[in-house]
């Protein structure tokens, strides 16, 4: 569980290390249990990357930690403008955390848009670290500013660092054969080592990465590296940073095991790839790029060595298209997208439905409708995975809930596939996607066992005693048809959208043969073994919140603020989302007031009356941005004394 926090400015004033220097002119190390910082800049001041560093060295330093990285769809956005802004917020701890944190500590704003965008989410008494040399004249108007903040005493409420980030950079690679604007491009490196002398990150990492990165531009690589020092050493000796700041490691919060930082996709990608191994079938990826699920496509592309083939394709239907015939083929069929993807997808998910071929859809949600919001989170698509597809098409969904679960989802999801042959939506978002968490490796013994049989010749015989294969002839436990690899001899069989006749699979407008096929295939869904939901309880709760995918962070986190102030409230949440868990229904009839905190407009709460005629209260979210915890614990509270 996680301790009640206090404020940044009680752990200031209640934490300093022994309260002495450890000599004269030594500066004051205070410890924290947990910090939340930002770093905040131009979409070219390398930001992302500034934030990955800093939180591969908080991963390695064994804290536990949640990121969220922000930035625009425009591959290069008008410099110095709001809508260029690009932030990367990480919240570390010595403790179990579950989100990114609500407002940060500390806010590095690298110019005057980059302030403005951000100051809002500041608590009084933030520090605000500036790079004074990017607050010009011009570069304040553009953003509205009228006078400088720096000195017109609207910063007032808050720690104010200020420092010529870009003069120091420079002076810092006088000595290197470099353009000024060349120099000016290593500031955040500077930066980067401000901030890792400030909270006592490691440096061996990054500077071995930037080594690696810049390999082949080895003056490139040692300017990175000596503004990195040189931020470190300015930290060090500067009288405007009088203290640094200590996180220990989070010894308690984590299992024994290896672990490592990973993101959603990366998590994703790694579990397709131990699906694949854990089937004994070869990994297909046939995909569109498309923001935010494109990363999956450029790491599954690196792993030809575990038998996976990833094919770009000219557009969704054409990914989506090679997958199925992949499927059909014998290999474990995925395509990747976001929420437009997915509408065009929509024709052959529904022929996988009719042919009945393992196939995953991995729909990376976004902004919507149309294109959106391409880089800002959502969980709108639930229906469409549901209901999207014309006719009666059902298909199972799985949702991950973290960054690392997105391993043990994808994993389940072809489960399901395998098993059930059959088309499954797995719904990540935006949030999971590029977030990060710390994931346990899993040992090789704990995954499932996912190899399946393929028909291996005729299993059925007529009634003159002639055996012939019929390829809609199923198992009577799951309902599955079997998988006929094309090219075995005597398992010839037609395959189209078309609906089939029940058992031979021959083409069939006969209306009887069409009802009980469509209620065939709804009765497989319907009968998939998913496990049961778990309920968080244990007080006896008159007040339920349930949740799916990616608001498991921050429900939890204010589940655990409310009780931690005497409030008694009961928590499930949902990784099957069709077929529901089988005792959802008796789960939420225990209960007066169910709540259902979504990042759409009640998606998941409608499914949930329709079904179960209980009066959920749907709490909405759709601007972009995952739910705060504070948000949703002062929700939750008037759900409860409502």
């Amino acid at each position: 569980m996680t301790s009640q926090v206090s404020s940044p400015a009680e752990q200031a004033d209640s934490s300093v290390v022994g309260e002495q220097r450890k000599a004269a002119g030594t500066k004051d190390v205070r410890r924290l249990d947990r910090v939340i910082i930002r770093f905040a800049g131009d979409s070219g001041d390398g930001m992302q990357l500034t934030g990955d560093r800093f939180t591969s060295e908080t991963a390695s330093f064994g804290n536990d930690l949640s990121t969220l990285p922000n930035f625009p769809a425009e591959i290069r956005a008008p410099a110095g403008t709001l809508p260029g802004v690009s932030s990367f917020q990480l919240h570390f701890a010595d403790h179990d955390i579950l989100t990114p944190g609500d407002a940060p500590n500390v806010l590095v704003a690298m110019n005057p848009a980059a302030l403005m965008a951000n100051i809002g989410d500041l608590p009084r008494g933030a520090e605000i670290i500036v790079n004074t040399d990017e607050f010009t004249k011009r570069a304040m108007q553009k953003v509205g500013y009228g006078s400088s903040p720096l000195e017109d005493g609207s910063l007032d409420g808050y720690s104010v660092h200020p420092v010529p980030l870009t003069t120091l950079t420079v002076e810092a690679l006088k000595d290197f054969d470099l353009t000024r604007k060349e120099a000016e491009r290593s500031k955040n490196m500077f930066a980067l080592g401000l901030l890792s002398w400030m909270y006592h990150r490691p440096t061996e990492g990054t500077e071995r990465f930037l080594t690696r990165k810049f390999a082949k531009k080895p003056e490139i690589a040692a300017a990175n590296l000596a503004a990195f020092r040189a931020g470190w050493n300015f930290g060090e000796t500067t009288e405007d940073f009088a203290v640094s700041y200590e996180v220990a490691p989070a010894a308690t919060a984590f299992p024994p095991g290896v672990y490592r930082n990973i993101s959603g996709n990366l998590a994703l990608s790694y579990g397709l790839i131990a699906a694949s191994r854990q089937a004994d079938l070869p990994l297909y990826l046939g995909s569109y790029p498309i923001t935010p699920a494109s990363d999956i496509l450029h790491e599954l592309s690196k792993h030809k060595n575990f038998g996976v083939r990833t094919f770009q394709a000219e557009d969704e239907i054409a990914g989506i298209g090679a997958a199925l015939g992949a499927a059909f083929g014998g290999s474990l069929a995925v395509t990747t997208t976001s929420g437009p993807g997915v509408a065009l997808k929509s024709e052959t998910i529904g022929l996988a439905v009719s042919l009945e071929l393992p196939l995953l859809i991995v729909d990376i949600q976004r902004g919507g409708p149309s294109t959106g919001l391409p880089t800002k989170t959502e969980q709108a698509d639930l229906l469409q995975a549901m209901y999207g597809r014309n006719g009666e098409a059902p298909v199972p969904v799985v949702a991950p809930r973290t960054p690392a679960d997105c391993f043990d989802a994808a994993l389940e999801a072809a489960r399901i596939a395998l098993a059930y042959r059959t088309p499954v939506f797995l719904l990540s978002d935006g949030y999971l996607a590029n977030g990060s968490e710390p994931w346990r490796i899993p040992d090789l013994q704990e995954l499932p066992d996912l190899r399946v049989q393929f028909a291996r010749g005729p299993n059925h015989t007529l009634d003159d005693g002639t055996e012939v294969f019929w390829p809609y002839k199923r198992d009577p436990h799951t309902l599955a048809r079997p998988w006929a690899i094309p090219g075995t001899p005597g398992l010839e069989h037609r395959i189209g959208g078309i609906e089939k006749q029940d058992g031979t699979g021959n083409i069939s407008y006969d209306p009887a043969n069409h009802d009980l096929m469509v209620r065939t295939r709804q009765a497989k869904i319907d009968g998939i073994d998913v496990p049961d939901v778990e309920v968080d309880d244990p007080h006896g709760a008159r007040t339920l919140v349930l949740g799916w995918g990616s608001t498991y962070g921050p429900v939890t986190a204010a589940v655990r603020r409310l009780r931690a102030a005497g409030e008694t409230v009961a928590q499930a949440h949902l990784r099957h989302l069709n077929p529901f868990p089988k005792n959802l229904g008796e789960v939420l009839r225990r209960y007066d007031k169910v709540v259902v905190p979504e990042m759409n407009l009640g998606q998941l709460a409608t499914l949930i009356r329709a079904k179960f005629l209980v009066d959920a209260t749907s709490y909405n979210q759709v601007n972009g941005m995952p739910f705060k915890a504070e948000q949703l614990a002062q929700a939750l509270k008037e759900a409860i004394d409502g």
